[in-house]
């Protein structure tokens, strides 16, 4: 532009001829004419019909080609590479960088495809939260282990909620709302979540009777207790919950690079809660800049509604008591119910429930024997015991009783229950 400025100048102002400025820029007074009736950018050289000696003849069954399929799904096309390869067994001899070349001016000029556009969300204080898991690695009692960790995130303050748990299954998905209102000392209107069984039973094609989901019922039993409106993304776009999405990559960087170390789960979330705390108040809003996280979300909870009231999030399940009175629940074994005068197997007293607490129970209210289990696997409970009261028997029905309770007591004391993973540091009774 400089040289550009300097022709202009001394042909407009100066007044010298087109061939004193050519000697005195050491220039062609073609490029001097060019330059004087350019009112723009620098010009640019281009070429404005492209040779093609070796490719031009192939042109057709090229174009031919890339437009067939354009139509088909994008792991099915044929790379520029392909391309080419399959063209010098046509006959051409050229350069691959001519195809590569070629093919590049097709997809930005005539195939440009449909771009995706995206809206930023505004959301009111206390509209809305968003949840979602993610998987990470912890040291627990020395021990490597993998644990499912519950992200929520206000989507007006950006407050941060993680706890960690050992699966995702849908006692721990209850069990995660209840610690993080409580946490966060209220609810919000409405939550945005992916598409889980433990929350969504059936995405449809087509909406049936005005909806496009169906949401799963004890899920829905907890969203109607803390008066909660649920909203479940589009299938396979993680950009409508952008933010906890964004967080997953984020917290995993500073809570979980090193590898954390406790002794136990609840040791582990007590710090992460600390982290979010101490991150919030450090952390600037992305949108009030001269206001800190935690100072908004303090402004935030006044628009939350109380919470108060917990949600009884069990599960229930079929269970049978075994010949040695264990019952199985979640791959955990608890000592089932064995009333005098009555058979050593069979149904559990009505469907056993589990939930995120300490022990299973029966419908009824009936529990197991009163051992906890651990919260991960490959730790052994202590030795299980019987919850009924016994009456006096007599005879050959006393000593087949006495037999059968000693051998399995036995055994039990000997090799210890095993407990495979399950709800948190124990699973509370429904």
């Amino acid at each position: 532009m400089e040289t550009v400025a300097k022709i202009r100048l001394l042909y407009h102002v100066k007044k010298k001829s087109v061939s004193e400025i050519a000697r005195q820029v050491r220039m062609s007074r073609n490029t001097i004419y060019k330059y004087l009736h350019h009112d723009g950018d620098v010009p640019k050289y281009t070429r404005q019909s492209p040779a093609k000696p070796q490719l031009g003849p192939h042109e057709g069954i090229l174009q031919k080609w890339v437009e067939t399929e354009s139509h088909l799904p994008r792991k099915q096309r044929r790379t520029a590479r392909r391309l080419f390869e399959d063209l010098r067994k046509e006959g051409y001899t050229g350069a691959y960088d001519s195809v590569q070349r070629w093919v590049k001016h097709w997809k930005a000029f005539e195939h440009p495809g449909i771009q995706n556009a995206y809206i930023p969300l505004i959301f009111r204080p206390g509209e809305a939260y968003q949840f979602d898991w993610s998987t990470e690695t912890v040291i627990l009692g020395g021990v490597t282990h993998t644990v499912k960790v519950a992200h929520f995130r206000l989507t007006h303050s950006r407050m941060s909620f993680v706890r960690a748990y050992p699966r995702e299954t849908q006692e721990m998905v209850f069990a995660a709302h209840q610690e993080a209102f409580a946490a966060f000392g209220g609810v919000p209107e409405r939550g945005i979540y992916d598409n889980p069984k433990t929350i969504v039973d059936v995405v449809y094609r087509k909406r049936v009777e005005g909806q496009d989901r169906q949401f799963n019922l004890r899920f829905l039993a907890m969203m109607n207790h803390y008066l909660i409106d649920p909203t479940a993304c589009t299938v396979a776009a993680g950009w409508e919950k952008g933010q906890v999405e964004n967080q997953v990559d984020t917290l995993r960087k500073w809570f979980f690079t090193p590898t954390p170390r406790f002794d136990n789960l609840d040791q582990l979330n007590a710090w992460l809660w600390q982290q979010c705390s101490e991150r919030a108040q450090s952390e600037a809003h992305p949108e009030q800049k001269e206001r800190s996280i935690w100072e908004v979300f303090q402004e935030e909870q006044s628009f939350l509604r109380p919470f108060r009231a917990t949600f009884d999030g069990y599960v229930e399940v079929r269970a049978r008591v075994s010949k040695t009175c264990l019952v199985t629940v979640d791959r955990n074994q608890y000592s089932g119910p064995a009333p005098a005068g009555t058979p050593l197997c069979g149904p559990y007293p009505g469907p056993a429930r589990r939930s995120g607490g300490s022990y299973p129970s029966a419908a009824d209210g009936t529990r197991p024997g009163p051992h906890r289990r651990h919260p991960l696997p490959g730790r052994s409970g202590t030795q299980a015991r019987r919850l009924a009261q016994r009456t006096p028997l007599s005879g050959a029905a006393a000593r087949h009783h006495r037999r059968a309770s000693t051998d399995a007591h036995q055994a039990l004391g000997r090799s210890g229950v095993r407990h495979r993973a399950s709800a948190g540091p124990g699973i509370r009774s429904g």
